[in-house]
């Protein structure tokens, strides 16, 4: 069973001087608000989300259950954490799963959603605005 979160911690690594760094993920009214602990405060529109996971996404297969942290959206949609770590590999990886009602559920590597979110909010805030528009 999927537990409900308030904010969904998409990444962490550790600085150069040995501390750990987390971003996170929570819903706000226009889209989403995403936190690097120490960098970043910004909020995005969901279609920047819709465009992230678009370009980088890729559709979940049907057998595989969603039983980690979920962030639900305001429109409804929500962000699910998955771990999985296949046989050859050591270290097990955190995937996000962005879920949508009526359409496949598309997942990518929470690292690369990470990096591509917190590349677009420092946008924002350098005055590049981020719109609807742009996205197409």
């Amino acid at each position: 069973m999927a537990l409900e979160s308030p904010a969904l911690t998409i990444d962490e690594h550790l600085r150069p001087d040995g501390t750990l760094q987390g971003t996170r993920l929570s819903s706000c009214e226009g889209g989403v608000r995403i936190v690097i602990d120490g960098e970043l405060d910004a909020e995005l529109p969901l279609a920047v989300l819709d465009q992230v996971m678009a370009r980088y996404g890729k559709p979940l297969a049907e057998d595989i259950a969603l039983e980690g942290p979920r962030l639900t959206l305001k429109n409804g949609s929500a962000l699910c954490m998955l771990r999985h770590r296949a046989r050859y590999d050591v270290i097990a990886r955190d995937f996000l799963v962005y879920v949508r009602t009526g359409e496949t559920p598309l997942v990518e590597l929470s690292t690369s959603v990470a990096a591509a979110l917190a590349h677009l909010a420092r946008a924002v805030g350098s005055n590049t605005l981020v719109r609807d528009d742009h996205l197409q």
